[in-house]
């Protein structure tokens, strides 16, 4: 019997921390022959060059795509990536294409199957967040054919978008796997790998607002100097490279570079990033991460801005504004809380599901010619 061949999209650190624990699985299966496509921030000197990360994990397929140099210009990449991808899979011609999220390579690899009348696979469609990557994550959606969302409020929203009800699979948020996974680094072992002095700390990960662009110079400079003022310390992860990130990190380099309270870096393996969330005092900033994992190891949030106003019902996250004082006393309530541990994106058992619908021949079946579904 013929292999079949499944291709992994995955353009960021993010996003391959969730598609990993479904990688190994076909990695791992006779059933299936597994390729993973990288790109994205992956290939980014400035990023930490993670491809090299994943090249570590001695996948059998592995093909690395610079997709963008200097430029961050979403159309450009957008156009780079639909044009390399789609060589990609021209050359070896897979069944199924597999993406994640709401980034703009993902959004190239749905237009590539969809177009090439490939079975496109969505991992958590159906997620509100309040930006530009809602409308991405949506308009993905629509162009795939095969829905594993995290739990049923997102299947839901996906029947209201028209979507069949026997193309959605709550299957949960695959990273849970490995939040609970016994074989995390221990923290003494995070701490010596990216030399990190402090026994205690918070995490700081902020993002650019994409619809407030003109603001995103102002507001880090409040949450830099509200931090500064806290007299904590802090593990500051760099954002993505959406239009304003440089703005952000140029704040970090003049304002953290020479302060011993401050840990600054490109990115982190993922792994060793949940050890340091999972012993962090509280998170803040504006990630998603504020908004699931956080909230699986009961850590302490504060969310600023309107970044994930509407990703999340957890009453125990704290929002805040960009006004200095609040975020100070923000700080000062938060620091020593504990959250309630909550499950609302899945319990740890995604990718056992994930390989019960892959192994099942019905998933195989689903039209490629998507028809809109009327709410009855």
């Amino acid at each position: 019997m013929n292999k079949k061949k499944i291709v992994f999209l995955t353009g960021t650190r993010a996003d391959f921390g969730k598609l990993k624990p479904l990688i190994d699985v076909v990695e791992n299966s006779d059933l299936f022959e597994c390729y993973i496509f990288v790109t994205g921030l992956h290939t980014l000197d400035k990023y930490g060059s993670t491809f090299l990360e994943i090249k570590k994990q001695n996948y059998q397929n592995i093909f690395v795509f610079m997709n963008q140099t200097r430029t961050i210009d979403t159309d450009t990449i957008l156009a780079n990536t639909i044009t390399g991808f789609g060589n990609f899979v021209k050359e070896i011609r897979p069944e199924m294409i597999i993406i994640h999220g709401d980034r703009v390579e993902a959004l190239s690899g749905a237009l590539v199957g969809s177009l090439n009348h490939i079975l496109v696979s969505h991992i958590e469609g159906g997620e509100l967040s309040g930006n530009i990557d809602e409308i991405i994550r949506h308009t993905i959606t629509k162009l795939s054919n095969c829905h594993f969302v995290a739990n049923e409020e997102a299947k839901k929203r996906l029947l209201q978008m028209g979507e069949s009800e026997e193309s959605i699979f709550p299957i949960g948020s695959p990273d849970i796997d490995i939040m609970m996974s016994d074989k995390l680094p221990t923290i003494k072992q995070v701490k010596e790998r990216y030399e990190i002095p402090f026994d205690n700390y918070a995490i700081l990960i902020f993002h650019p607002e994409t619809t407030k662009l003109s603001t995103t110079n102002e507001q880090i400079k409040i949450i830099s100097s509200s931090l500064i003022k806290s007299q904590l310390n802090y593990v500051v992860i760099m954002p993505n490279n959406d239009y304003g990130s440089n703005v952000i990190i140029d704040e970090y380099d003049v304002t953290f570079k020479n302060n011993n309270s401050f840990k600054v870096f490109p990115s982190l393996r993922f792994e060793y990033f949940l050890t340091l969330l999972k012993n962090a005092k509280f998170i803040i900033g504006n990630s998603s991460v504020g908004i699931r994992e956080a909230e699986i190891y009961g850590i302490p949030v504060i969310n600023l801005g309107s970044r994930q106003k509407n990703r999340t019902k957890n009453n125990d996250i704290l929002q805040i504004n960009f006004i200095q004082n609040e975020i100070i006393d923000g700080i000062k309530s938060i620091n020593g809380f504990k959250s309630n541990i909550k499950f609302n994106f899945g319990d740890g058992k995604s990718s056992e599901k994930f390989f019960a619908l892959i192994k099942d021949h019905s998933i195989w079946n689903l039209t490629k010619l998507k028809q809109f579904v009327d709410l009855s």
